[in-house]
């Protein structure tokens, strides 16, 4: 039991600390985890991973969210956070129109969360409605990647072949959504200047 809990508290900081450093795969750790506590046989474990990889994310938005909030735009900048002033403006009015399915959607699409995050604190979106709005949304986030490294080891008969499967996987997909994304954006940038 006690390498069980220890494993899960590697997760939750691992996760928090993803979450404020955005360069560490999080969704991957949930992945791995879950592959590994399915061949465990145990679905306490792996309604442990949810609500441990839940719990990480959670503290490491409120971390993120209360620096952004404290130091602005300049803090953002300082520790390469705002890349794409444009891409923040956006987020920033759809923010404005609907915070709760934002923030929602934000944690579940690769690359989406550090933008609503940084348009939620230099909007002023309350600390009421960010606690409230991101509990459901890393619920969701940590439930999800959770399935997919359930999958994973579902798949594969050896516990290692399911987490490299389930991580492979999450790596695969964040890197087709950034390539996606850059490749609109490079677009967006080269039809801008014949259209002014």
């Amino acid at each position: 039991m006690m390498s069980y809990l220890g494993a899960l508290a590697w997760l939750f900081a691992v996760v928090s600390f993803g979450a404020v450093i955005p360069i560490v795969p999080t969704g991957a750790a949930v992945s791995g985890a879950a592959a590994l506590a399915f061949h465990e046989h145990h679905p306490v474990t792996i309604v442990l991973v949810v609500l441990f990889g839940a719990a990480g994310a959670y503290c490491g938005d409120l971390v993120m969210y209360g620096m952004c909030r404290v130091g602005g735009e300049q803090l953002a900048r300082r520790l390469r956070w705002l890349r794409d002033e444009e891409h923040l403006a956006s987020v920033k009015t759809r923010l404005e129109k609907s915070q709760v399915p934002v923030l929602l959607v934000s944690r579940l699409i690769p690359g989406g969360r550090v933008p609503v995050l940084l348009a939620a604190a230099f909007v002023g979106l309350s600390w009421r409605t960010f606690v409230v709005a991101n509990l459901p949304a890393c619920a969701l986030w940590s439930a999800v990647y959770a399935a997919i490294g359930v999958a994973g080891g579902s798949i594969f008969p050896r516990p290692w072949q399911g987490v490299v499967a389930a991580v492979l996987v999450i790596l695969i997909v964040n890197q087709t959504i950034s390539w996606i994304t850059k490749r609109r954006d490079s677009r967006r940038g080269s039809t801008s200047p014949s259209q002014a």
